[in-house]
């Protein structure tokens, strides 16, 4: 089978919309697909344009076991609504310069849901829009629109007019399926889960020890965005640095918030925080987290409980280590029922640090809580499962669109 993915972020762009495309193309690939990425020149989210791709159309490249056609991309940070707007439009139609490079293809998963419609219609195939937020929803959960707003009207037409154009929609949570059927008129046997995942040759137990062992490490990697509340574990850090100075808060990523992280930390005055603003290889964020003792997943309080699911969850429980959960929502639920390490309440740094230091005092817990996450990404959540899934969700369009009518 020829599968075409179309993903404006991809490796090694930061985030878990870039993770997530890879994820499913090296599993599709490792399934005996034949796989074709189109994605943008790596820019997410410093806007710096590596070297080798600058002002150049296109670069076609090879990537694990698949095809990569990368497509022209602004020298523009992501930042800012309209920004973000300007880079969308920007990889939709510099995406269409990769077309005649393609070749034969079955089947169509996009995370771009603009040129994937193109693609799918110029070629007249089945296409899965992946949905990895709901980011209209998003918005007002945090506060950060208006519900009532013209513009929140405009983007959920737009988001009704795509979800209908997909022959199926495939959601990394099972969060979203309430909304996107009730609010979005997704018939129900449109919509199929499939999981994030985590490359499991690669995230991994650590069999080498970090050369600062001298500290207990809290970590949390990936960006610096609005959905993360970094404030509640910059206060944590300072109630810890009270009780046990031999504990190290580590922040590593890039983002638009980095500027505000700073300043907290220096308005608070803590000593035991370390923010590491670089952007590293999947081969590097593995082996940061091996080396970690406590991984964190702090996300902002939402005015409902959150509906997404981290693609980061997957890397903290396959390395190995022990999670702390700051979420009122499906993260929260996932991490309790996997037994893979605590929740606390977003926004409560008291609970934050006791659970740091519950954990550093309980070596027991925090081993068999890290065995219990890796035990459960290798039997349900590795690239191999979810490209297998994908792959037959793809055959079944094939065989019979009457199980999976177009709207």
């Amino acid at each position: 089978m020829n599968v075409l993915v179309i993903a404006q972020y991809f490796p090694p762009d930061l985030g878990g919309a870039a993770t997530r495309a890879y994820n499913l193309a090296k599993g599709l690939a490792l399934n005996g697909c034949n796989v074709t990425v189109i994605a943008a020149v790596p820019h997410y989210p410093h806007g710096k344009i590596p070297k080798a791709y600058r002002w150049k159309p296109f670069k076609v490249e090879r990537m694990a076991n698949f095809r990569v056609i990368r497509t022209f991309m602004p020298s523009i940070k992501s930042e800012g609504f309209f920004k973000r707007l300007v880079l969308r439009g920007a990889f939709a139609f510099s995406s269409l310069f990769a077309l005649l490079f393609v070749g034969k293809i079955d089947a169509i998963w996009a995370s771009s849901w603009a040129p994937g419609y193109v693609y799918s219609k110029i070629k007249r195939k089945p296409l899965a829009l992946n949905v990895d937020d709901l980011t209209l929803d998003d918005l007002v959960d945090l506060k950060l629109v208006d519900e009532h707003s013209l513009f929140l009207r405009v983007g959920e037409l737009v988001y009704r007019l795509f979800f209908v154009k997909g022959d199926i929609l495939t959601p990394i949570s099972s969060g979203y399926f309430d909304i996107m059927s009730k609010k979005y008129c997704v018939k129900p046997n449109r919509i199929h889960l499939v999981r994030g995942g985590v490359d499991l040759s690669v995230f991994k137990p650590s069999l080498r020890k970090s050369e600062l062992k001298k500290k207990f490490v809290v970590l949390y990697s990936g960006g610096f965005s609005v959905a993360y509340d970094f404030d509640q574990v910059f206060k944590a850090a300072q109630i810890v640095e009270e009780i046990d100075g031999t504990i190290e808060f580590v922040v590593q990523g890039a983002g638009e918030l980095l500027g505000s992280m700073r300043g907290s930390v220096s308005k608070l005055k803590v000593k035991n925080v370390k923010i590491v603003d670089k952007i590293l290889s999947r081969t590097a964020v593995a082996e940061l987290l091996g080396q970690a003792d406590v991984l964190l997943l702090p996300l902002a309080e939402f005015d409902k409980p959150y509906r997404g699911m981290s693609s980061k969850l997957y890397e903290y429980q396959a390395v190995g280590k022990p999670i702390i959960s700051c979420s009122r929502g499906l993260p929260s639920v996932y991490v309790k029922e996997t037994n893979s390490g605590l929740t606390v309440h977003p926004g409560d740094s008291e609970a934050l640090a006791k659970a740091v230091i519950k954990l550093k005092e309980n070596p027991c817990l925090a081993r068999v809580m890290g065995e219990n996450g890796r035990k459960y990404v290798e039997h349900e959540a590795s690239i191999e499962a979810i490209g297998l899934e994908m792959r037959t969700l793809f055959e079944t369009l094939a065989e019979s669109k009457a199980e999976l009518p177009l709207e």
